[in-house]
């Protein structure tokens, strides 16, 4: 099987589809391929958020720290993005992310996306418009495991 490109690899996600070649190239450039064995962390809440991540292969977990123990916020698999934090100040990593499984990603350099953003105001404000998504997504998974392990406010 032909190996595909970063470039490929992102037009057939729905996050960076139909962008130009050329976007897609700067986006490109800033990736490059990345591994992470079963219980290794990826990210840690409260680090520098200076990457993101598309998993290629397996499965990673969102947490954060709960009473009891981890609260897993979400479970995401081959073809997510897992990180908006590097686009958003203060770039703190809101949750930890640990592989679940074997997992394969592209890791993507936030501050040379960063960089690019600046210098090509349109890329960024593309990139600003298509993570918002992804941050509803995880603000809408966050609170529906809260209201999950927590119950609705009044209930016993």
């Amino acid at each position: 099987m032909p190996t595909r490109s970063i470039e490929e690899i992102l037009d057939e996600l729905p996050t960076f589809s139909g962008l130009s070649e050329e976007r897609l190239g700067l986006i490109a450039g800033c990736g490059r391929t990345g591994g992470f064995d079963p219980g290794e962390f990826l990210a840690c809440e409260g680090d520098a958020a200076d990457s993101f991540f598309v998993i290629r292969r397996g499965k990673v977990a969102l947490e954060m720290p709960a009473p009891a123990e981890e609260l897993v916020i979400a479970t995401l698999g081959e073809g997510a993005i897992v990180g908006w934090s590097w686009l958003v100040p203060p770039h703190q990593w809101s949750f930890d992310v640990r592989a679940l499984e074997s997992t394969r990603t592209i890791v993507f350099d936030g501050a040379c996306l960063r960089g690019k953003c600046e210098a090509d105001p349109a890329l960024g404000y593309e990139l600003m418009r298509r993570f918002a998504g992804i941050i509803l997504d995880r603000l809408q998974a966050t609170r529906l495991q809260l209201l999950d392990v927590y119950g609705k406010p009044g209930e016993d």
